[in-house]
């Protein structure tokens, strides 16, 4: 069975900074893409950021760009990974449930689509605080 486990989430000021965390654990696969998405409450689940694993080109959602920034460790094997999101300047918008997820195969335009994606962690809560 394969298991993400996010860390990293809290509470912190509007302005502040968080750095989220995700490791594969379990059963290992190859990814396409690695991602993060978020679920404010009574909203959808949305893009965040995703990082594709074979040349490490990254995707922002337009409400994050400049302010996150996702990483992957490249001396992870294929198989395993490790994943991070930086978050600067945080906004109260950004208060959300965070989920880390893996995508091992799909078309290369799809990484936003939440339904394209194989594995999900338990979700780590971010709130920002006015």
């Amino acid at each position: 069975q394969v298991q993400l486990v996010e860390s990293g989430g809290g509470l912190v000021q509007a302005g502040g900074s968080l750095n989220l965390s995700c490791a594969t654990a379990g059963r290992p696969f190859s990814a396409q893409y690695m991602g993060w998405f978020r679920q404010a409450p009574g909203k959808e689940r949305e893009f965040v950021s995703a990082i594709r694993a074979n040349d490490d080109a990254t995707y922002y959602s337009d409400s994050v760009k400049g302010r996150f920034t996702i990483s992957r460790d490249r001396a992870e094997s294929p198989i395993h990974h490790k994943l991070w999101l930086r978050m600067t300047s945080l906004k109260p918008d950004d208060t959300a449930v965070y989920y880390c997820a893996g995508r091992r195969f799909g078309f290369i335009n799809t990484y936003y689509q939440a339904d394209t994606y194989d594995y999900w962690g338990q979700g780590t809560q971010v709130t920002v605080s006015s």
